[in-house]
């Protein structure tokens, strides 16, 4: 069904009632002020409404012209928005942006780096995913996010660019006053197997599951992610490895003690992970940035120190 209410008049109307008159209006429209009177009169006459009372010295939009003109003013808002992103997506910026981070890894760096992106970018949408072991992989192999920061082991098939990180280093660590922390050490891993053994379930969807640090505990209890171990552990729920970069303040503070078993469990990679095929802007800003970071056993996500 074809409209009289154009863009056009939209905006005159616009005008006119931030301006407060149609002369002022017409100045701002680079028009004279009969045009802009015509706009009006003709958006008056195709409709069959009086957009403004004119028995008053000046004139002043009647309800169905505010009408018009609150709902105009979306339309126009929506409009600016559609242009920027048709220009957005002609230059290489993507509408929308999926991170995806491990759950091992501490999030403040990652929203460092959105502050920044945002500072160049603010049009594309940033969307960030959590997840676990093969999770991370899973979700970029299944195209569920465009990147991966703290992708662990290697790529479940060809095709992904890869930026190694570091490694995390795994402390075994319970509740303080634990019945283990008598015990003398290092423990064997018999002397935990009365001991219920906290792990964090692989949210891989359709990759194989991966499992890491399991030990030869009686029982588990499978949480949702790293920080909500942490929390079970420090309750003494269970005991379990942890990343040492995440629990820095528990064990300071003594709500966590760190022991010592005689298979202590390895080092884990981690790497920044992308598809080949993602020539995206924002996706290149990202891994740009990530190439100057490194992982810190202690501190977790860095920035490299500028080279002098």
């Amino acid at each position: 069904m074809y409209s009289p209410i154009t863009l056009d008049a939209l905006r005159t109307l616009d005008a006119i009632d931030r301006r407060r008159s149609f002369a002022a209006a017409a100045d701002e429209l680079f028009r004279v002020p009969s045009a802009v009177s015509y706009t009006i009169s003709k958006l008056e006459n195709d409709l069959g409404v009086e957009l403004f009372d004119r028995s008053r010295r000046k004139a002043e939009l009647t309800a169905v012209g505010r009408l018009l003109l609150e709902q105009g003013r979306q339309i126009l808002t929506a409009t600016e928005e559609l242009t920027a992103m048709a220009k957005q997506a002609a230059d290489g910026w993507e509408m929308e942006l999926r991170i995806c981070i491990d759950s091992v890894l501490k999030c403040d760096p990652i929203y460092d780096l959105i502050e920044a992106f945002q500072k160049v970018q603010p049009r594309t949408e940033v969307r960030l995913i959590e997840e676990v072991l093969g999770g991370t992989w899973d979700a970029l192999n299944a195209e569920r996010c465009d990147i991966v920061i703290g992708a662990e082991g290697d790529p479940p098939s060809q095709g992904f660019g890869i930026h190694a990180l570091g490694q995390v280093l795994f402390e075994f660590a319970i509740a303080a006053g634990h019945p283990l922390t008598k015990m003398p050490q290092p423990l064997p891993l018999s002397a935990i197997q009365d001991y219920p053994i906290v792990v964090v379930a692989d949210s891989s969807r359709y990759l194989p599951a991966r499992s890491t640090g399991l030990l030869d505990g009686r029982s588990r209890i499978v949480m949702p992610s790293i920080e909500r171990k942490i929390e079970a552990q420090c309750k003494g729920l269970g005991v379990g490895y942890l990343p040492r970069h995440r629990i820095n303040e528990e064990l300071e503070s003594g709500r966590l003690v760190s022991i010592q078993l005689e298979e202590p469990r390895p080092p884990q990679s981690l790497s920044v992970a992308w598809r080949n095929t993602n020539k995206g802007k924002g996706l290149k800003w990202f891994i740009s940035r990530l190439k100057k970071m490194y992982f810190g056993a202690d501190q977790g996500l860095c920035t490299l120190p500028e080279k002098r």
